[in-house]
């Protein structure tokens, strides 16, 4: 088959697009996940905050999160994902700012439930923007590109909010880390378009070629009208059960990663902050090789399982170490940290090659809303399990649990017709 997307059109759309589209959720991953810093930081003391509501307020994000996901969603996929996203950023910036100006533990009920509301239209409409510039071929990578966007956040985000609450407070870790948002929003409103065909970077041809192999791709799905017979699929609704119970595992982890290493190392914020960057770097690694091979195989199922598998493993191994030894319990929280971010590209490639664009990007909404009471769900008891229990076995006993579930409904999921030979063949030709 002849090659119709040049070369020169794929290098544009790669080097302009993916580091707009990581930028963009690294800022809004920056502002919600650095509330676990601002709690080992000083936040709890300074406002009263006890353990149980330190928990609540971990999750409450996720919440807001859940309720807005699929009208972001449909407006991304119905009118204009970079209007939707140039003011959510412009309002989650604001919003994480708030935050270090709060004086009482009553101003962050609203401003972490709130923050997740803003937020909660970001993932679906940079999924929804991502499908409508990359094609097959491509999609696992570039939702990885979009997605390594959180692992390397924390990563980063971890050293300079252990480094501010060392020279400032956590108020002005809060401030500091919130205000980038508010600027990047005018450089995403110059730099992207909504679809190929507005974009004044590539030539007419480039365009016309592109959007008719994005077109290509639609003529050999089964047509699904609308979004209620989407989410009635029985594939969608097994992903959502996969996606809860795999964020619970990711978010308990995130949140309350810091003060779990804090408190078993007896080290100080920084240290805790290079060693709570450590699973992120793995994370990178293996979210780029998952994603490289799943694009060359069109493999998308097998490699979310094993990954999710070996991460619940390996919490298992840190639970049955417990305090025995630090460093080699360390160890498995590192692999369970990075086997758990490693299938993010794959799985977020399968709903738009089992549905139709007019439903895929609800149908990833409804999916990354269940994620959001899962990441509510994780945020809360294992905060909860370990101010209860004194330490974080019983917490690392839930997430492994978590993690199996989600193996379990990835399993019951069958294959799809786009992994099928001649599919490949296809795809290979561009």
């Amino acid at each position: 088959m002849r090659k119709t997307i040049d070369p020169l059109a794929t290098r544009k759309r790669w080097l302009r697009l993916i580091p707009i589209a990581f930028i963009t959720y690294s800022l809004a991953y920056l502002d919600r996940a650095n509330y676990g810093f601002g709690v080992a930081g000083g936040m709890g003391e300074d406002l009263g905050i006890t353990a149980s509501v330190s928990s609540f307020l971990a999750a409450l994000f996720f919440l807001g999160y859940f309720f807005f996901q699929i009208p972001g969603a449909i407006y991304a996929e119905k009118k204009s994902a970079k209007v939707l996203v140039f003011w959510s950023l412009i309002l989650w910036g604001g919003l994480a700012t708030a935050t270090g100006l709060a004086t009482n533990v009553a101003w962050l009920y609203p401003i972490r439930f709130f923050l997740g509301v803003v937020e909660s239209a970001v993932m679906p409409a940079m999924l929804v923007f991502l499908s409508g510039w990359f094609l097959k071929a491509e999609r696992s990578r570039a939702n990885t590109f979009l997605i390594l966007g959180n692992p390397v956040t924390v990563l980063w985000m971890s050293i300079l909010s252990g480094y501010l609450l060392k020279a400032f407070d956590w108020r002005w870790m809060f401030i500091i880390e919130g205000v980038p948002a508010i600027l990047w929003a005018f450089i995403w409103w110059k730099l992207v378009n909504d679809r190929p065909k507005n974009a004044k970077w590539l030539t007419d041809e480039q365009k016309k070629n592109l959007e008719n192999e994005l077109e290509k791709e639609q003529t050999g799905m089964k047509p699904v009208k609308n979004y209620r017979e989407a989410f009635k699929s029985k594939k969608v609704i097994l992903l959502c059960f996969q996606y809860f119970f795999w964020s619970i595992g990711v978010y308990g982890f995130v949140m309350w990663l810091p003060s779990i290493l804090s408190n078993a190392s007896k080290m100080d914020i920084v240290a805790t902050g290079w060693l709570s960057a450590a699973p992120y770097v793995l994370a990178v690694v293996g979210m780029l090789l998952v994603s490289h091979y799943s694009d060359k195989t069109l493999n998308r199922k097998s490699f979310v399982w094993v990954s999710l598998l070996i991460g619940a493993i390996a919490f298992y191994g840190s639970y049955a170490i417990g305090d025995s030894n630090f460093w080699l319990s360390f160890v498995l929280l590192v692999i369970a940290g990075g086997a758990m971010y490693a299938p993010y590209g794959p799985f977020f490639a399968i709903i738009p090659e089992i549905l139709p664009r007019n439903v895929s990007g609800g149908a990833m909404a409804l999916i990354n809303s269940m994620g959001a009471l899962g990441s509510f769900a994780g945020a809360y008891f294992v905060g909860y399990l370990n101010g209860v229990t004194g330490g974080p076995s019983a917490s690392y006993i839930f997430m492994a649990g978590s993690l199996v579930l989600a193996v379990i409904f990835t399993l019951l999921v069958k294959p799809t017709a786009e992994a099928q030979p001649i599919k490949k063949v296809e795809t290979k030709a561009l």
